[in-house]
């Protein structure tokens, strides 16, 4: 018998987390399991071909697949094709989007078994049954949650290749006690700690090995403020003992939970080496409180103003649209005031419905209307028509690749003046308007873009916003396209001291690439 576990990862630079946990507790079975994961948008039938050598003659297949919002779709092909070449191999699905809502999915049709909720030990107890009976009647398998302390770690199973080349997934504690009815984790009813030491034990060993970039996938990573700090302190000293040889750690934190002593902690930490992912989603508490999302908005506001003074700490801070009852005018209003606050990057989000999440109890009087295909992002809603939604997607994308990329942040403070949602707004409007396209538009063409807007629209000198979009480009010379660009850069090189301008852009430009390794679109 042959055990593969299998997963889409969303990138390449993604190491998936889910299976190395399954094959740290597969027991006695871990000598005959094998983890091969893939990427999505590579061919189905490559990916049949590849998994189908591990077939043995004579010997059962079981193939275990990790199924996600991002992957669901691929996943469903490279089952169908696998049960028709070979329907003898034993397929068994697990993972957030087959864990709910299980007998409307075509996949679960296809598969032999499912595997609900936590699978650490039941996927190992499941292929127990399969290989030596007796063999399991029901399909679906409701999987046991394990205390933390029963589990085997999965970080020894990250290889060599994987800490030279991709981010590292981490978990100090697992769950979450808040119930906010977009996330999955408002289905826990708490959070679960991880023994601490046992935790940092397994992160010498990695950095031991060479891991220097770590993603915390930890919900809640500044509930426990003594935990926090101790992890804290861990990244601190290596990067006093090595600052040649920096750490990078990431987190995601309750933005209204910030005492003074884990401000102290976060104030040690120099540029380039900490992230914090911040989850506003709306500043409107009518809507937070119908969403059940308990959060002090000035709180929350003070501390991320003190974080952009007071620490190195880059900031990525999310914002959700198309929430029930959030009109554009109140997201519109929270967006501007977020924005005042100077985080680095907003992540503009827009709303999806994950497969067993409480927010489905708005759907009707909210007039909630979601794709039906993954990633089931909404469409439409009671305040907000699908035409009106379509402008906020659009409104997302660019603001990607304008404001979050990190290329054009002389530009985006004129771009958006003091009405920083209208005037972008505006811009969105006006580049689709022009483009007719969101995606696949190179560097070149968009700052040409924002060039003829700022001067056609806005009416500025076409000379003065080519001066400005150079001090963007100044940092990094591989993308000064534009000829009218080009031409300008001898301009700004005479008017811009080198220790400003560019010295400047090409630290913002390492900041963003360190930050888009490590990021996951889940």
């Amino acid at each position: 018998m042959t055990i593969v576990l299998s997963t889409l990862n969303a990138r390449f630079s993604h190491a998936s987390l889910g299976l190395r946990y399954l094959y740290a507790n597969m027991g006695e079975l871990q000598s005959q399991t094998h983890i091969q994961e893939f990427v999505i948008g590579a061919r189905t039938t490559d990916l049949v071909e590849r998994l189908l050598q591990w077939q043995k003659d004579g010997e059962k297949l079981i193939i275990g697949f990790g199924v996600y919002i991002w992957n669901v779709e691929e996943t469903t092909k490279l089952v169908a094709q696998l049960k028709r070449v070979a329907p003898e191999i034993i397929i068994v699905l697990g993972g957030p989007e087959v864990s709910y809502e299980t007998q409307e999915q075509s996949i679960v049709g296809l598969a032999d078994y499912v595997i609900t909720g936590w699978g650490d030990i039941s996927f190992a107890d499941l292929c127990q049954q399969i290989i030596h009976g007796p063999k399991p009647i029901m399909k679906i398998h409701a999987g046991v949650q394990a205390t933390l302390d029963q589990l085997q770690l999965p970080y020894s199973y990250y290889s060599d290749a994987d800490i030279q080349n991709r981010t590292l997934y981490v978990e100090a504690s697992r769950g979450c006690p808040f119930k906010c009815e977009f996330c999955l984790s408002a289905l826990d009813k708490t959070a679960w700690p991880f023994d601490i030491d046992r935790f940092l034990q397994e992160m010498e060993i990695l950095y031991t090995r060479g891991a220097r970039l770590f993603k915390f996938v930890d919900r809640t990573f500044n509930l426990n403020i003594k935990t926090s700090l101790k992890i804290m302190q861990f990244f601190l000293d290596k990067l006093a003992a090595h600052p040649d040889d920096p750490v990078f750690a990431h987190f995601e934190v309750v933005p209204d939970h910030l005492p003074e002593a884990l401000k102290e902690g976060i104030r040690a930490f120099p540029d380039g080496s900490l992230q914090f992912e911040i989850g506003i989603q709306s500043f409107n508490p009518v809507v937070q409180e119908r969403i059940s999302r308990k959060q002090n908005n000035q709180k929350a506001a003070d501390n991320i103003r003190w974080l952009v003074e007071h620490s190195n700490a880059h900031l990525h801070v999310d914002l959700i649209a198309g929430l029930p009852g959030e009109t554009i005018e109140s997201f519109a209003a929270g967006f501007n005031q977020l924005y005042a606050l100077g985080p680095h990057e907003i992540q503009f989000g827009i709303l999806k419905r994950l497969r067993g999440t409480p927010i489905i109890r708005h759907t009707d009087e909210y007039g909630m209307r979601y794709d039906p295909y993954p990633p089931y992002t909404i469409l439409a809603n009671k305040e907000i028509n699908f035409t009106q939604m379509q402008r906020l997607v659009r409104f997302a994308r660019f603001w990607d690749l304008i404001a979050n990329s990190g290329r054009f942040t002389n530009s985006l403070k004129v771009i958006v003046g003091d009405q920083p949602f209208e005037n972008f707004m505006a811009l969105s409007d006006w580049i689709f308007e022009q483009s007719g396209v969101t995606h696949k538009i190179a560097l070149d063409r968009l700052a040409n873009l924002v060039t003829r807007w700022l001067v056609e629209v806005r009416g500025m000198d076409k000379s003065s916003v080519l001066i400005m979009l150079g001090k963007d480009y100044a940092g990094d010379a591989k993308h000064i396209q534009s000829p009218e660009l080009m031409k300008n850069e001898q301009k700004l090189a005479n008017k811009t001291p080198k220790s400003t301008g560019a010295a400047t852009t090409k630290a913002q430009v390492k900041r963003q690439a360190r930050h888009l390794e490590s990021q996951n679109e889940a």
